[in-house]
């Protein structure tokens, strides 16, 4: 197995870090692998993480809209109301009578 040597540690982290490892009852090694398996991921876990994303978008593609936004909503009103508008506007015919 590899060995990692770190030098130059700040102080202040080398205590968190020590705090941490009394936390969880493990050494500071135990800790520091603990910490880089959860927040350095692997190619495997990269890999699992595209695959995952994938399948977000794709059920994402397949479900239905939400409800209409603020401003699809305000598009909509504001067409009806021109709509309105040119209709009460627009000279009536007279009917003829025969």
């Amino acid at each position: 197995m590899p060995t990692l040597y770190v030098e130059n540690v700040p102080a202040d982290l080398y205590a968190a870090l020590r705090a941490r490892a009394r936390e969880q009852r493990s050494s500071i090694a135990a800790e520091t692998i603990r910490i880089l398996r959860e927040h350095v991921p692997t190619a495997a876990g990269l890999q699992r993480r595209r695959r995952a994303v994938a399948a977000l978008l794709r059920l994402q593609r397949q479900t239905r809209p939400g409800p209409p936004s603020a401003l699809e909503l305000l598009r909509e009103s504001r067409a009806e109301r021109e709509e309105q508008l040119l209709t009460a506007t627009r000279p009536r015919r007279r009917r003829q009578h025969d």
